[in-house]
């Protein structure tokens, strides 16, 4: 099934090996897997959030025109990353790469523990709203009924993010 042109919105994170480099090759790889890059956020640096003791991350967010369904872009954000070596170990480990959908279009989607759209921890983390907001500041939070700035404004987390 081809869907009509969506947007989405990723968040890509590495805390391994050389970030910047990992980040700037799975940004190409979505380019070419999933969609055209609109829009991308700065560079951030961030504190490791869930368990603080390994490295700080790099986060970037990303808008990407899609003609691939939810679960199509899900698929494919997990093959770039085992493309560049990510294994997982261990829950909010340390990672070489990591592709998250924040949104899709305002769609809410709900398939358990394997895809969850919007993300269902986004509006609790502030290494995922600095760089989104920097993006899409006006964007709707499909359940939440608030801009991703009104949902940052309303922040509690104080983790370290700063743009690089």
């Amino acid at each position: 099934m081809i869907f009509d042109t969506k947007k989405v919105y990723l968040l890509l994170g590495s805390n391994l090996g050389d970030r910047e480099q990992l980040i700037d090759e799975a940004i190409g790889q979505i380019g070419d897997e999933i969609g055209e890059v609109f829009v991308k956020s700065s560079v951030y640096e961030t504190a490791a959030w869930g368990k603080e003791d390994q490295p700080a991350f790099l986060n970037i967010a990303l808008g990407v025109n899609t003609k691939l369904t939810p679960i199509e872009v899900l698929n494919k954000a997990l093959e770039i990353e085992l493309e560049l070596g990510r294994v997982r170990h261990e829950k909010w480990g340390a990672r070489l790469i990591d592709i998250d959908i924040i949104f899709y279009d305002d769609i809410v989607v709900d398939m358990g523990v394997k895809l969850q759209i919007p993300h269902p921890q986004m509006q609790y983390r502030k290494f995922v709203l600095e760089p989104l907001a920097e993006i899409a500041a006006n964007y709707i939070h499909p359940v939440l009924n608030l801009t991703v700035q009104e949902v940052l404004e309303r922040l509690r987390d104080n983790l370290s993010v700063s743009r690089i």
